[in-house]
């Protein structure tokens, strides 16, 4: 007699989804490894903190750009063609930084072009693979399988950014972007074996009438509303940690790749351990709960960083705060996808991905100036104030319930 699957892992045994996971993980680690590389090489270079935080903001501002038009057309057109065309441009992105590098002519530009042009390719990526949950598993584990599939993007994003700082220690960053590319090509070749769920006929509007549709939807309901101001206003003040952490390696510890590889590794390990008590914690607390103990913890750990404890101590912290980070992110992540109606799933799931990311893009810009007028640590300080504050958000603005009545 076969064992039951863990609740959390229950999804897996659905061969479609198992495979699309498959490509988050191949995905976000091509993503994660190319970002190190592009960070590093203008760390490297010498370029100011507020062009180095720039990495940051080019590979997230096309996902707030990108959200609206991308949802549309995951809920218009077929998903399988929407992933394996967003790889397609990721390989081409790759290949043209591997020959810059190369060539000895990767400057600042274009770098942060290239990651741009990859970042829109993801734009495109994330809302088709996330409109395709659905449709791989049953309605009783939707929930779970969000989680799985943030666990997993999570866990990607851990092991990536520890993954190419080795990379770029042993290779340098022309290394990196080959590794990147390898693991885009490996994706979409999982991803040309994997038939997506076509959208239904009544869903073939034009793009600006799917946009209305989607922007209505989310505008009429209050607990979308809710969700997505929060998602945008937890990332542009935490920003700073992601952005600023080759500079954290580089002028406040005085040390190289390999450091700034273990940074972001402890953030993401906390990230991983985040993500894998999700669901445990969505069974014991409130929405609001987890999202104001997750401000306050990754508050509390950014402040910490800021007052430069040193390399083991900040490496105790960024755990936390990645923790916390992701407890939040998730919950985001899962929230949306609930509270979404089921005709305008893609186009949530965007808006939640832009408004997370742009965020993101913004908040890295912001902390790029502070850090280059005041200093990497007081930009840290400054972030980690601002996200013990959050939390007071709940008063007026507190998160919907898990589940929908």
């Amino acid at each position: 007699m076969t064992a039951p699957w863990p609740r959390s892992f229950a999804p897996l045994r659905h061969g479609a989804f198992a495979l699309m996971m498959g490509g988050v993980l191949l995905t976000n680690l091509g993503h994660s490894v190319q970002g190190v590389g592009a960070a590093w090489h203008l760390t490297a270079s010498g370029a100011p903190a507020d062009v180095v935080a720039l990495v940051q903001t080019a590979l997230n501002l096309p996902i707030l750009l990108l959200a609206l038009p991308a949802g549309a057309w995951a809920d218009m057109y077929d998903k399988r063609r929407i992933i394996i065309g967003a790889h397609l441009t990721m390989l081409a992105g790759c290949a043209l930084l591997i020959a810059l590098t190369g060539l000895g002519m990767a400057s600042a530009a274009p770098v942060i072009v290239l990651t741009g042009a990859i970042a829109c390719a993801a734009a495109c990526f994330g809302p088709a693979m996330g409109a395709s949950i659905r449709s791989a598993v049953p309605a009783g584990e939707l929930a779970v399988a969000v989680a799985l599939n943030i666990l997993i993007f999570n866990a990607a994003r851990a092991i990536g950014p520890a993954l190419g700082g080795g990379i770029v220690s042993a290779g340098g960053a022309q290394t990196a972007f080959v590794g990147a590319a390898v693991f885009y090509a490996t994706a979409l070749a999982i991803y040309t074996k994997w038939r997506g769920a076509s959208p239904p006929p009544e869903a073939r509007l034009r793009l600006a009438a799917m946009i209305t549709q989607g922007l209505r939807a989310a505008a009429l309901s209050r607990e979308l509303r809710t969700i997505l101001s929060r998602a945008f206003l937890f990332t542009l003040a935490g920003a700073a940690a992601w952005a600023l952490m080759p500079l954290v390696s580089a002028q406040m510890l005085g040390r190289g790749a390999s450091t700034y590889g273990l940074l972001l590794g402890a953030l993401g390990l906390g990230a991983v351990i985040g993500a894998a008590s999700a669901t445990w914690l969505r069974q014991r607390l409130s929405a609001e709960a987890i999202t104001g103990g997750a401000g306050l913890v990754y508050g509390a750990a950014c402040l910490g960083v800021a007052a430069a404890p040193g390399l083991v101590p900040m490496l105790a912290l960024l755990v936390v705060a990645g923790a916390g980070w992701v407890q939040a992110l998730s919950g985001f992540s899962v929230s949306s996808q609930l509270w979404a109606p089921r005709h305008a799933v893609g186009r949530i799931v965007a808006m939640a991905s832009a408004l997370t990311f742009g965020g993101l893009a913004l908040g890295s810009w912001l902390w790029g100036h502070v850090a280059q007028d005041f200093g990497v640590a007081t930009a840290l300080a400054a972030s980690g104030a601002a996200m013990l504050l959050l939390p007071l958000l709940g008063r007026v603005l507190p998160m919907p319930a898990h589940e929908q009545d």
